[in-house]
């Protein structure tokens, strides 16, 4: 990027900036000619020169010149007007004249917005861009909010100053020329004075600003510290909570709040300093108009029409004057600004924008070179695809993965490798042990590209790994690792992220949508920016094993088994509400298969495992307000305590009387709670059964108990009616076992809920949805559409039993695959953390084995999981890459050291150097490092 802003911006706008500096010599015509006509007004038709005699005229917009060897030329003769008659021309041409200088700065500007935005749009992509390509050290010294917070703020003004760059010092100027050649022309005096306050504006004030510059450098670096260190907050959140240092980090951020804001108030001081002193200097100069000016007149030597012209003339000098002086400070800030990004983003050993170029071609290997060529070539014709192997050669690379000499260095300079040489052959099976700091795990790091040699290099097909277009390694080597991260979205679209290297299908557009893109596509041209489509089909479905969307599942489901993470996502689809309009069709077979799941019950002999939702019948199993209400509340207004403030249910509670039962149902559970926990720790697991009151809430209630005993609903008022009430509705029977629930408070509980239903207003039909054996639930989870009912609290391992049965069933009603699609849509939350570790690295495995790579790279993938899962997830995962006869090679560092035995080779690594290089079989047998690491 070029060091000089107003450089970078002529380079890339060079055409449109000439295009608009003409329309501004071309406004200059109009400005001037607004200016003259005050004076016509006021001398004519006002004063009456030209009109002295009764009945005289004017010739008006005679339009007539002379022309060298031709003579005089005339196109229109004119018309003959009265006084009265002028001095309406003359002000219709004034308010002309103000339409069109209007006008004019309305295209300048809204050109000169969409030129800033298309240029801010260029730096932004170029500043991502060059993330993209900075080597791997470089991240390990930059925080990402930092970086971001650049990307984002600071670059905002060099949009808005990229329209200013030429087009405002030309207008502006053109402008305070103009007015300043036009007070010379009426008066060489008034000129001289209002050419020496010019003088001193532009001298003067410029200084003055200098010291704002600083004061905005100094506020930008400490805002974007301060957003670093606020990032640096959110990701060590645990470490802050489990070392008590939250006060230290509250002492940090309100230090650093303090020097931001001196710097801030140094800077608004200064700034209304200058302000003032502008405003000043511009206020004085029609001082000196009025005095000399009016003296002039007064004399005789200057006539009225030309010093009112003088004056509205001069109203126009300081606002251009003032935003060229604004405008000279803003080139400097943004020049200051522009430089310290460009510093920022300029490091050593970028990566070549050839290596990152993209490419269509043989996404999946030489078996699907023709069909992804065939592609490539289709949206090469449809003007989509860019490809950097135009020669139609596979983007795979077959041959040896070799590491010649190799050292390793961190960032620091301390060697974690040295003079290392190994070669990994095609569809080698490779374990690497060793011990802690041992460069086994290093080693794979820079197969993975993930740090680069400090010494040696490392080869693919005898070709410089770190010289290769990424369209090329990154397709045929796979790696991954411990460190997980996923971005924020679907599980679907983070476990096919690896499949998305390039755009093959372009999307369907239609009407609006159609004109919408090809605008877009048009801008981004426009802008320095690819055209490539986000919504378009990225997916390289051939290197995930299949041929289109249709019949991608498979292959999904597999990789999903083979690390054990199927019954995860199940889990997750179980406890996610669906909407029955998106799946009419799947939404039916769940309403059907509740009849399913009482007859399997019936037969294991588990009829009482759930009890289920009957519209004439108490669910005991269900609290009292899901009873009463016999729905699922789908509006904040109803949901959860706030129902006992509807005015409709207080209503209904309250002619049916049960308010009153529900006042001292609601007294009893509060005496029996206080009488068993008011002596309890508040930590104590007990309180974890409680449902309807904690720990916080006992002293409260010892109050209530005292202020009420003995007395009846009508003596309470609305809040400690409502903190009673609210006790009973949260109560289950046989959670709870207070005895409570007699089976005629049942039924008038049942009775009320036919009466609630039944009146029920329009408006609150909307938001309770009620329970329907007929219907599917959108406000309930999937899991509870299929019970449609409540688990027993008499079998203590009933919620484990019921999801046993239920997966069974729904894989024999063939709808597991629906399900665990609806779980593939489960939104990970920020950097996938809403997934326990365990599921983060069975997801970042599944993720790198759902493609097909002639090189895998596993360092050590899943040091979370117990060493017999481990075991059993490595052989799963090598029985799946070596499926339908592929033999890929892979690269495995071990966190079992007794896997090694599924493995051809085992590479042993101690202290940074390669000790030993056999089979395990050969290795065991000897003496060494790899028998003291397998036996330890």
């Amino acid at each position: 990027m070029d060091i000089r802003l107003t450089r970078y911006i002529w380079t890339h706008t060079r055409k449109q900036q000439m295009w608009i500096l003409m329309i501004v010599a071309i406004s200059m015509i109009p400005y001037f000619l607004s200016f003259d006509l005050p004076k016509q007004i006021v001398n004519g038709p006002i004063q009456g020169k030209g009109f002295e005699q009764p009945g005289a005229t004017q010739r008006f917009f005679d339009v007539s010149f002379s022309l060298p060897w031709i003579g005089d030329v005339t196109l229109f003769d004119g018309l003959d007007l009265t006084r009265m008659e002028t001095l309406y021309a003359l002000s219709v041409i004034f308010l002309l004249l103000v339409i069109v200088n209007g006008l004019f700065k309305l295209y300048i500007n809204t050109y000169k917005g969409r030129l800033g935005e298309r240029l801010l749009r260029r730096i932004r992509f170029e500043l991502v861009d060059r993330i993209l390509r900075f080597p791997p050290t470089q991240f390990k010294r930059m925080k990402g909010a930092e970086v971001s917070s650049m990307v984002k703020d600071e670059v905002e003004p060099l949009g808005g100053f990229t329209g200013d760059a030429f087009v405002s010092p030309a207008l502006l100027g053109g402008q305070a020329l103009t007015a300043l050649a036009f007070i010379f022309m009426q008066n060489m005096w008034l000129g001289f004075i209002a050419a020496f306050m010019v003088g001193i504006q532009a001298t003067i004030i410029p200084r003055m600003r200098r010291r704002l510059l600083v004061l905005g450098r100094e506020r930008q670096i400490t805002a974007r510290e301060l957003a670093g260190r606020v990032s640096e907050i959110v990701d060590g959140i645990g470490t802050i909570h489990a070392y008590d240092t939250s006060n230290y980090e509250r002492a940090d951020v309100a230090a650093r709040l303090g020097r931001i804001y001196k710097i801030r108030y140094d800077l608004y001081q200064w700034k209304f300093m200058v302000k003032f002193i502008n405003n000043f200097l511009a206020q004085l100069t029609p001082f000196l108009f009025y005095c000399i000016g009016g003296y002039l007149a007064l004399r005789g030597q200057l006539d009225i029409g030309q010093l009112v012209a003088v004056i509205s003339a001069y109203k126009d000098l300081p606002g251009p004057l003032k935003e060229l002086i604004d405008w000279d400070q803003l080139r400097q800030d943004v020049q200051v600004k522009y430089v310290q990004v460009v510093e920022q983003f300029t490091v050593d050993s970028l990566i070549d924008p050839k290596i990152q170029a993209v490419s269509t071609i043989g996404a999946a290997g030489a078996a699907g070179a023709a069909g992804a060529v065939a592609v490539g070539a289709g949206m090469a014709a449809a003007g989509m695809g860019r490809s950097s192997a135009d020669n139609g050669e596979p983007c795979k690379k077959t041959g040896s993965l070799a590491a010649s000499g190799l050292t390793l260095a961190d960032d620091s300079g301390a060697r974690l490798l040295e003079h290392v040489s190994v070669e990994i052959k095609p569809g080698e099976k490779v374990a690497i042990i060793g011990g802690a700091a041992s460069g086994g795990d290093v080693l794979a790091e820079a197969f993975g590209r993930l740090i680069w040699p400090e010494g040696g290099k490392i080869t693919l097909g005898g070709e410089d790994l770190l010289h290769m277009p990424e369209s090329v390694v990154g397709r045929s080597i796979t790696y991954a690792s411990s460190d997980t991260f996923f971005f924020y979205g679907s599980l679907r679209d983070n476990l096919l992220y690896g499949l998305k290297h390039a755009p093959l299908a372009a999307a369907t557009y239609e009407g609006s949508l159609a004109a919408h893109r090809k605008w877009e596509v048009t801008e981004a041209k426009l802008a320095g920016n690819p055209d490539y489509d986000v919504n378009g089909d990225w997916i390289d479905y051939v290197a995930a094993g299949a041929t289109h969307a249709e019949d991608l599942f498979p292959s999904i489901l597999a990789v999903l088994d083979t690390v054990q993470l199927s019954k995860d996502i199940l889990d997750l689809a179980l406890r996610t509400n669906i909407d029955p309009a998106d799946r009419p069709e799947f939404a039916a077979s769940i309403v059907e298969m509740r009849q399913a799941l009482r007859e399997e019950l019936e037969e294991a002999g588990l009829n009482g495992l759930i009890a289920y939702f009957e519209p004439g019948e108490y669910n005991m199993e269900a609290t009292v307000g899901e009873n009463l209400l016999f729905g699922t509340a789908t509006a904040p207004s109803v949901a959860g305590r706030a129902i006992a403030k509807n005015p409709y249910f207080r209503k209904v509670v309250s002619e049916t009387g049960i308010d009153s039962v529900l006042f001292d149902m609601g007294y009893q559970i509060a005496e029996n709670a206080v009488e068993l926990f008011a002596d309890l720790p508040p930590d104590h697991p007990f309180f974890q059964q409680l449902t309807f009151m904690t720990a916080d809430d006992i002293p409260a209630y010892q109050l209530l108990l005292q202020k009420y005993a003995g007395k009846g609903l009508e003596t309470a008022s609305e809040d400690d009616r409502y903190q009673i009430i609210r006790l009973s509705f949260n109560y289950v029977e046989p959670r709870h076992r207070f005895g409570l629930l007699t089976d005629d408070l049942m039924a008038q509980i049942v009775e009320v809920r036919r009466q609630f239903h039944a009146n029920m207003p329009e408006d609150l039909t909307h938001d309770i949805e009620r329970y329907d054996p007929e219907k599917y639930l959108a406000s309930a989870s999937l899991m509870d559409n299929v019970l449609f009912g409540r688990i027993s609290h008499k079998h203590t391992d009933g919620s484990k039993r019921i999801r046993a049965i239920v997966s069974s069933l729904l894989n024999s009603q063939g709808l597991i695959e629906q399900v665990l699609d609806i779980g593939l849509d489960f939104n990970l939350g920020a950097g996938g953390k809403r997934l326990t570790a365990v599921q983060r690295q069975k997801l970042n495995l599944a993720r790198a084995i759902i493609r097909r790579s002639d090189y895998y790279v596993f360092n050590r993938p899943l040091p979370s999981l117990d060493h017999r899962l481990q075991d059993e997830i490595v052989r799963d995962v090598m029985k799946l890459l070596t499926r339908n006869g592929a033999n890929p090679a892979v690269i495995w560092v071990l966190s079992n050291n007794g896997l090694t035995k599924l493995f051809e080779r085992v590479l042993v690594f101690d202290r940074g150097a390669l000790v030993e290089d056999d089979t395990h079989a050969n290795l065991f047998n000897n003496d060494g490092v790899f028998k003291q690491l397998v036996t330890s």
